[in-house]
Formats: structure tokens, sequence, C-alpha cells
């Protein structure tokens, strides 16, 4: 059939420019860094108190789950750190009994493949965030290579439960302090989003210059469709949010009111106040009470927000369809950089199947973009593991504070760039193999060289070799959705008297599948071995669904609130 046939043009240009730019770091770096040492540092310095650091790989199997959940809402966040643990310790189980059952090195490179691919898929279909599945990969593949007895099983996994239940008070913790933190700070970052849309988009002074300088400099123009692209997506994260919990208490409610904003602001940026936005914005930090601002068109907001709510989430069987060709990459990948390692004669083949797990993104250039970041991290965390070790090595004390440091380290840095937080990731992931006893630094050293290159090759040519062609068919489906929604929003907009609520809610709706089928385009953008993107329809969808909210708003009356200066 035509529809399938593959890109004249398939094999796009690999990136190098750009790949280990140093970004700006998350706005809540301190959070999963603080936690991470906190969840780690009590387990690990209780073994060492009891001279066992040697059980310490089981305990940080629990502790590290509390790198999860920092962007959730607190009860939505306990759910999914509950689910983190009992992820881990599922997997974990199934490592050690494997284990115990057999040393063939074949088996167990073949097991940690499986489980590597079965942790891709759910990470990314439930949406986690970070570190999705490499924590999990990490843990369970070093569980596999662990000397292991049946007996043992059930007082590792319990050492595992308990620092676990552990790191599940740490990451809940912050909720005494500040329990909407998370949801203030994503409404912020909506109307940070917003106002720099709308600042961009009435920058020339009459609508006429506008659209001269848009002829002018396309570069000016897709400046702007990048910034609504990032505040649309910013909007959309702080639905996400506010919808994580059924609870609606008045903070949450002003809180929707402020989202509300933004939304306004991105389809009527010529009657907004980015200034006032900002403001609100900035109110949003700290402790203080949320701005208060008057509801944007009395019941119908709340109704609204209730019919959205009702709407419920794709089931996750639907979601894991999609990420088939993603698990078989990874379960490819793995298990042939594993059985490569073995065949060089590494003697840790389990790090280059943590390698090859750690490279697979949405797309082939993502993934050619993590491989470079992960070789070149890993090789500058090697020298300064070479650095590190004469002090580690001083006693089991130096080396849990070390281990420490670089956790703190790690989650510090990785979201400025991931080579960055691969830097000290490398040296202790190293250090944790030391806990059973001090090795040579020389041989640990080239094990982790070989096996990281060898990861980053043999996983980056499984990518290649896994061709993933329902990247096209999920733009079909997302452009389908798109209209199907712009022709329900059209249709409300032009009947007399809409049902209440009706018209907001499938505003947002529009929205939302704007925002799903950019998603969309993106990661299909990064695609080898594939039919074209349609850009023109693409466009053309983005453009009218855009015009139809910006319409919605204008029969709505919301827009002469936002016109009102302050």
């Amino acid at each position: 059939m035509s529809s399938a046939a593959p890109s004249p043009t398939p094999a796009r240009r690999l990136p190098l420019a750009g790949v280990l730019r140093v970004g700006r770091p998350s706005d809540i770096w301190f959070k999963p860094a603080l936690s991470v040492v906190v969840a780690v540092g009590v387990p690990n310095l209780t073994l060492l108190a009891l001279g066992r650091l040697d059980l310490a790989m089981y305990t940080m199997a629990g502790s590290l789950c509390a790198l999860y959940a920092h962007n959730l809402p607190y009860a939505a966040r306990a759910r999914a750190l509950a689910w983190v643990v009992l992820g881990m310790l599922a997997a974990v189980a199934v490592a050690l009994v494997t284990a115990s059952l057999t040393s063939s090195a074949v088996v167990l490179v073949a097991v940690g493949a499986l489980l590597a691919a079965a942790q891709k898929a759910l990470c990314d279909a439930t949406r986690i965030g970070p570190p999705g599945p490499v924590i999990f990969a990490f843990i369970s593949s070093a569980s596999l290579f662990a000397p292991q007895t049946l007996g043992q099983v059930p007082g590792h996994l319990a050492l595992a439960a308990a620092a676990g239940a552990w790191a599940w008070l740490v990451g809940m913790a912050p909720g005494l302090v500040r329990p909407h933190g998370p949801e203030r700070r994503a409404t912020a970052r909506a109307l940070n989003a917003a106002a720099a849309y709308a600042e961009m988009s009435v920058a020339p002074s009459t609508a006429a210059s506008a659209a001269a300088s848009a002829e002018a400099s396309p570069t000016a123009s897709t400046g702007r469709e990048r910034a609504r692209a990032a505040g649309a997506a910013a909007v959309h994260a702080a639905w996400q949010s506010l919808f994580a919990t059924s609870a609606r208490s008045e903070p949450r409610r002003a809180l929707e009111r402020l989202v509300v904003r933004a939304e306004i602001a991105l389809a009527a940026p010529a009657d907004t106040d980015p200034g006032r936005l900002r403001t609100w914005a900035r109110d949003l930090r700290g402790t203080g009470p949320v701005p208060s601002v008057e509801p944007a068109s009395a019941a119908d907001e709340l109704l609204g927000v209730e019919a959205e709510r009702a709407a419920g989430r794709c089931p996750l069987a639907d979601r894991l369809g999609p990420l088939l060709p993603l698990a078989l990459r990874t379960a490819l990948g793995c298990a042939l950089a594993g059985y490569v390692s073995l065949a060089l004669g590494v003697g840790r083949p389990y790090w280059a199947l943590v390698t090859a797990a750690s490279l697979y993104q949405a797309n082939i250039t993502l993934t050619w973009s993590r491989g470079v970041q992960r070789v070149v991290g890993n090789l500058v965390g090697v020298l300064l593991f070479a650095a590190v070790a004469p002090l580690a090595h001083l006693g089991p004390a130096a080396l849990v504070l070390c281990c420490l440091a670089f956790n703190f380290g790690a989650e510090a840095l990785i979201s400025r760039n991931y080579w960055l937080g691969s830097i000290c990731v490398t040296p202790m992931a190293l250090l944790i193999t030391e806990f059973t006893g001090f090795q040579r630094p020389g041989e640990l050293m080239t094990d982790r060289i070989v096996d990281t290159v060898v990861g980053a090759l043999v996983g980056f040519a499984a990518a290649v070799a896994v061709t993933n062609r329902r990247a096209g068919d999920r733009i079909e489906n997302a452009l389908d959705t798109v209209e199907r929604a712009r022709e329900h929003t059209a249709r409300l907009i032009a009947a007399e008297r809409p049902a209440p609520g009706a018209l907001d809610a499938a505003r947002r709706r529009l929205a939302t599948a704007l925002v799903e089928l950019r998603a969309t385009v993106d990661a299909a953008a990064g695609e080898w071995w594939q039919r074209a993107v349609p850009t023109e329809r693409v466009l053309l969808a983005e453009r009218t669904g855009h015009r139809t909210l910006a319409t919605a708003v204008r029969r709505q009356g919301l827009h002469a609130l936002e016109g009102t200066r302050a």
C-alpha cells in the first residue's frame, strides 16, 4: 500500500551540534537530589553501623525509588510512589529468583533484557517521568548477577521493601510544609509560558506590522509557533497536575482559574497583559496564598473542569500498544549488548545491558543523542572514579560518603544535560560494586569503558534495525482526533445555547488534542524508515485548531476579562 511506503530519504542526518550543550537546571533540581541522599543515606549508614554494608545493594533498590514522582501532587504521588516501590520489588524478586536458580550468563542476560523491555514499556505508558526505566534496569540487572540462594531471597526482598517504605516517606515529607507545591509550580510554568507567547505575539505595534514581520522573517514566525506550542504543552501539564487528584479544595480551584487565564492568553494573546500573568506566577512561589482571580465565566468554568475530569484517561492497554516497537528495540539491544560483552570476556555484562537500556528514547534521533551523551559522560566519569578511588578506599565510611556525594551530584546536574549527570552516576555505580569488598580500580575501569562502548554501539544498531512503522499511523490518528475535537467545538460555538460547561470542556479537549498532535509529530520526525510526515496537513490542522480555540474564547466572552489591565 502506498501509505506504508517508506520516505524517499529514510536516513536522516544524525545531530552532533548541541548534543552536549549545557542547559538551565530544573527549577526543583534540589528536591530529588536531597531526597535521594536522605533515602539512600539512612539505610546505608545503618548497615555501615551494623557491619553489613554488603547488603547495601538490596536497600539501594528501595531507596532509589525516592527519585520518582516529584512533579506529581502529593495525593497522586502517594499512589505513584507505591506503584514504583511495588514495581521495583517485583523486578528484584524475578531477578533474585532467577539468579538463585541458574548461573548461566546467557540465561541471565536474556532475563535482564526482557525485564528492561517490560520496564521501558510500563514507564512510558504510565508516564512516570524521570528517571524513567533506567533505575529499574540498573537494579534488576545487577541483582541478576549477584550470587544468590532461594533461602536468601525473602530476606533480601524484605530489606528492599523496608528501604522502599522509607523512600515513600521521604518523597511525601515535603507535603507537610507545602501541600500544593507541585500544582503551584505547574501553574506558574503555564502562566510564564503563556506570557512569553503573548509578548512574542504582540511585539509588533500593529497587526499589519506583525503580518509583515512574519512574511519578512520566517524565523520570527517559527519562533512564535514554538512559543505557542510550548505554552500549550505547559498548560496541558498544569491541567494534568490538577486532574491527578479528585480533591477540589479552594486553593486548587484558585489554581484552576489561573490555568484558565493561561489558556485564554494562548487563544487571545492580543487581549492579554503578560505582566499580570508573570506577577501571578511569582506569587505562586513559596507558601503564600494562591492569587485570587475573578472566575472566567461563572459556572461554565467549573462545569467545564468537571466535564473534563469525567472524561477519564486512556486505558493502560491502549497506551501500551503503540510502544511495542520501543519495547522490541530495548529487548533486542539489551540482549545483544550483554552477549557481545560476554563474548569479549567482560566480567560484568549487565553494565553493557544497562547502557543499552538507557539509550532508548522516543525516536532514533533522540536515541543517538542519548548515546553520545552516555558515552561522553561515562568516560569522564571513569576518570573521576580514578581520582576518587584512593579516598573511597580509606574505609567503608568514606565509601558510603563518596556514594552519597555522587548521588547528590547526579541529580543536581542531570537536568542540565544527561552527560553531566552521567559523570556522577558512573563513579557511583563503580563504588557500589565495592560494598562487598574493595576491588582493583584498573579492572573496574576497563570493564566499564568496554561495556559502555559495547552497549552504546550495539544498542543503537538495534534501534536502527527495529523500525517503528507505527509512528506514521499515530500521526494519522492524532490528526483525526484533532479534527473531531475541532468540529465538536465549532458546533458548540455555532449553537445558540450550548449546555452549561460544554464549550469550556470542548475547548480544553481541543487544546489537549493539539498538544498530543505536536508531541506525536515531533517524535515521528526523528524516526527512520517510514513514510514522510504529512507536514502541510499537520500545519493546517494546528492553525485551524488554534483559530477555533480563539473563536471559542471570544464566544465565551473570556477575552474581555483578560483585556482588563491591572
